[in-house]
């Protein structure tokens, strides 16, 4: 930020009639904020920290290494260790703490698996204003509606980071005595892959809309997945003509209107036998206040450029929706990526 404005900005103001005083502290770091994040993401995008892994690199051999230029990759390199995620002695970067664990690709605790969606965020992100003058998403983004070539793109975008959420959750829940999974919209169905390291006897199914589905069996495929069972459907219209033990709605209910978000839940416990049990995860769930948490309140805004109807739907809506279909023993976490993960059982 320029120091010039800085200054001027940190300059203190007497409110009319009282001694209360006001700076601009808050302002000045959610400006500086953004910066930082940005570097995050250019290193994500570029794979530095997965090209360094546990070694170290002068810009000369990374940037020889990633094909861009080592004068220009050395900005970035320093930027990132000014706010720790990289190290530098001499000349030659490491990874920080934080990035050797959660930004190097090849270990399982790796935290980047979807900085190709996070790039479409903030890139709508950057259109709020502009969707509210239009009165419509300025970054529409329409599953039912996509061609199969962006179909394919999109979900194939997506599969790393859904089979990082699927180590997540099979971290979560026991799946011991399940037989049978079901994800619900679940893109590529590569949170089933996930799911499966861990608990490999499941049966696995994915429910997604025609556009979708056509082009899941390829990219499970390549995940070496080729036994999912993949279903076409529209789960905010009927439920899988199969009965299983568990269903997965990941980041599904968030991207609906009102009365499909209520009937996705609906549909969701006729998935399911007797018993059943029902997992929906994402980051688009706020307090009953709506002031929180943090990132369900700024998906939010995200959702206003994204979708026509989606938003981040309460907590309250959310166990009014389970209770209404059947649904007891209603729990409410946060999972190890920060998103929000509900769970229940149908009553049996």
């Amino acid at each position: 930020m320029n120091p010039i404005f800085l200054a001027a900005s940190k300059s203190v103001l007497d409110r009319e009639g009282g001694s209360d005083m006001v700076d601009s502290d808050r302002i000045d770091k959610l400006i500086a904020a953004v910066p930082p994040a940005l570097a995050l993401r250019a290193g994500l995008d570029l794979g530095i920290f997965t090209r360094l892994g546990g070694g170290a690199a002068t810009a000369d051999s990374l940037g020889a290494a990633l094909e861009v230029e080592p004068d220009r990759l050395s900005r970035l390199l320093y930027a990132l260790a000014s706010i720790g995620l990289l190290e530098v002695e001499d000349g030659l970067f490491r990874n920080g703490a934080e990035a050797s664990a959660f930004l190097d690709a090849s270990k399982p605790t790796y935290r980047g698996g979807d900085h190709a969606l996070l790039r479409e965020l903030w890139g709508a992100d950057l259109l709020t204003a502009e969707s509210l003058r239009q009165k419509r998403p300025a970054a529409l983004h329409d599953f039912s509606e996509a061609e199969p070539e962006s179909a394919a793109a999109f979900s194939r975008m997506l599969a790393p980071g859904g089979v990082i959420f699927g180590r997540n959750l099979a971290r979560e829940i026991d799946l011991s005595a399940i037989g049978s999974v079901i994800d619900i919209g679940g893109g590529a169905g590569t949170i089933l892959v996930g799911l499966r390291e861990r608990w490999p006897h499941i049966a696995a199914t994915l429910m997604e809309l025609p556009t979708v589905a056509a082009v899941a069996p390829a990219i499970l495929s390549e995940y070496g997945a080729d036994d999912v069972v993949v279903e076409e459907g529209d789960i905010t219209v009927a439920p899988s003509i199969g009965r299983h033990d568990l269903a997965i709605l990941k980041a599904v209910v968030q991207v609906l209107p009102l009365d499909k978000a209520r009937s996705s839940i609906l549909n969701a416990a006729r998935c399911l036998a007797p018993g059943g049990e029902i997992a929906i995860a994402g980051w688009g769930v706020v307090d009953d206040d709506r002031l929180g948490p943090p990132e369900g309140v700024f998906l939010n805004l995200t959702f206003l450029n994204l979708y026509r109807h989606g938003e981040s739907y309460t907590e309250g809506q959310y166990r009014a929706w389970m209770t209404e279909a059947g649904f007891r023993d209603i729990s409410r976490s946060r999972m190890a990526d920060g998103g929000t993960l509900f769970r229940a059982r149908l009553t049996g």
